[in-house]
């Protein structure tokens, strides 16, 4: 099992910037994958960005590219989410989630309780 917990939401102006953290413990040993997901009120939770074991590989959604920067620091079972030109629509539950790649998508195994993230316009 592998614990995550989630913290740097809040509220920001539109074009501000905010960075999520998310500590995981337990099975850290494991050298799982580690994402992001959100889900806005009255939408479905949807895919963010996803870091592989070794920060090789990334991936992002086309909405946040350019905009969002996903990393990882494994010697504190840290990763992290830094948002940029944060805009009203980025808005959302923010989930950490830990799992893998399979072929080209990124499938969670783990999930955190989220932070809120509130963008103003």
């Amino acid at each position: 099992q592998v614990q995550l917990v989630e913290s740097g939401g809040g509220l920001v102006q539109a074009g501000g910037s905010l960075r999520l953290s998310c500590v995981a413990s337990g099975r850290t040993s494991s050298n799982y994958a580690m994402g992001w997901f959100r889900q806005a009120p009255g939408k479905e939770r949807e895919f963010v960005a996803a870091i592989s074991w070794g920060g090789v590989r990334t991936s992002y959604t086309d909405s946040v590219k350019g905009r969002f920067t996903i990393s990882r620091d494994n010697a504190k079972t840290t990763m992290y989410l830094q948002m940029s030109s944060l805009k009203p629509e980025d808005t959302a539950v923010y989930y950490c989630t830990a799992g893998g790649f399979r072929y080209t998508s990124y499938l969670p195994d783990y999930w955190g309780q989220g932070t809120q993230v509130t963008v103003s316009s």
